[in-house]
């Protein structure tokens, strides 16, 4: 046993082949290189990943980079876990391995082809989703296959027609999204009106699978790339929020329409010269409506398109027009994250700026006590400092009871009056 490891249990040691050579760890997909050595997976990938073309233990070079994965070690070392699972040994399930690149290049060359029968080529795309959906090391391989470019010329194969339902489309369009793309590949879809605007058209599909798929492709593209002006060109499409806000206004029970439509919209409402017609489109009443119903990453982009909207005139009076955006903004402070709080706090701020009754109903909703606690606390400087903004400008509407109590939070040695 390396003197660097802990063993599990005072009666238990890991036997020294089952563990990585690099790693010193045991291994739980072990496979062999071309030298006859074997290492675990990850670690040999990344060991190979920064540049290394030799072999970890015998120095030689590394002719072939093809893993072969060492059935029996793995079944001896899955044996072991259980024969000494007593000593706190959980067992290492058996790994799913990445798939074959000739499947996946057949695959791809029956979705491609033209004279191919439309059942197969179907197939072919259905089987390459269930593939791309069941881990990274088959969406790389698939990648590695020229993957994207063919499922672009399957996607966007209907475009200037008339037939926007094609299914070979629609299905290349639910492989497509699952993976990410590099900044060409998203500069080629925002550069061409016609790409976005078919993108957009599918927004509205009675499918809300395609919906769903489209959106997430147009959220890929927004965030892909750097060019301020493509993405204004996108966020300008004709009716682009009025199909993000519907798939965000979804029934509950399609989970993934709430987690697709909050990053599109977020994507979207980054490009401020737009953000009015999200407004327009109803997206005030959509967040506040599913405020409380997103998990915590989503809370945060949802919160921070909040404070995005609330920073046009339009927004600002949207929100403050609805009766449970305030009371809901409070409740958030110190509740879900440090970002939420940030943003919840930024958004308040925006509102009490512009509104006496927005402030009165801060107040009314306890935010002087969420304030003061939130200035004392380790949450980001920025929440801090809009936390001491709001302070200040709900000063001449503090009651007097709270007044004579804010002492206790030591108020007056964190905001600047």
């Amino acid at each position: 046993m390396p003197g660097s490891l802990e063993p599990l249990d005072v009666g238990v040691q890991i036997p020294y082949h089952f563990l990585c050579p690099i790693s010193l760890e045991l291994m739980r997909d072990p496979v062999t290189v071309c030298t006859g050595q074997t290492y675990d997976r990850t670690t040999i990938e990344l060991w190979v990943a920064k540049g290394n073309t030799t072999c970890p233990l015998t120095r030689s070079p590394l002719t072939d980079i093809a893993l072969i994965p060492n059935h029996t070690l793995r079944r001896l070392i899955q044996d072991w876990c259980v024969a000494n699972r007593s000593f706190g040994v959980g067992r290492i399930p058996t790994p799913k391995q990445p798939a074959p690149q000739t499947m996946v290049r057949n695959l791809l060359n029956q979705a491609s082809s033209m004279s191919a029968p439309f059942g197969l080529r179907l197939s072919a795309l259905r089987r390459l989703r269930g593939l791309a959906r069941d881990s990274d090391k088959n969406r790389s391989v698939i990648a590695a296959n020229n993957a994207i470019e063919i499922l672009f010329a399957i996607v966007f194969s209907d475009v200037g027609s008339d037939s926007n339902s094609s299914e070979l489309s629609h299905e290349s369009l639910a492989v497509l999204s699952l993976f990410s793309l590099s900044e060409p590949k998203c500069m080629f879809v925002a550069a061409n009106s016609d790409r976005v605007g078919y993108l957009v058209n599918l927004l509205f599909h009675s499918s809300i699978d395609v919906r769903v798929n489209s959106a997430t492709v147009i959220e890929i593209v927004v965030a892909g790339i750097r060019s301020p002006d493509l993405r204004e060109q996108i966020s300008d499409a004709p009716k682009i929020f009025e199909g993000i806000v519907g798939i965000l206004s979804f029934p509950l029970a399609y989970r993934r329409a709430l987690k697709t439509g909050i990053k599109a919209l977020f994507a979207l409402c980054l490009v401020k010269q737009h953000r009015h017609k999200a407004v327009t489109a109803g997206a005030v009443e959509a967040l506040i409506d599913r405020l409380a119903e997103f998990e915590k990453s989503d809370s945060e982009r949802a919160l921070a398109s909040v404070e995005l909207l609330c920073r046009i005139p339009s927004g600002c009076a949207a929100f403050a027009a609805h009766s449970l955006t305030v009371s809901l903004l409070v409740k958030i402070i110190l509740k879900i994250s440090e970002r939420a709080t940030e943003y919840a706090a930024g958004a308040l701020l925006s509102l009490c700026s512009t509104s006496e009754l927005t402030q009165r109903e801060a107040i009314a909703a306890g935010v002087l006590t969420k304030l003061l606690l939130l200035v004392q606390s380790d949450c980001t400087e920025r929440a801090k400092r809009k936390a001491q903004m709001l302070l200040k400008l709900l000063r001449d509407s503090w009651p007097e009871d709270t007044l004579a109590n804010s002492d206790d939070f030591a108020c007056s040695d964190v905001v600047p009056f």
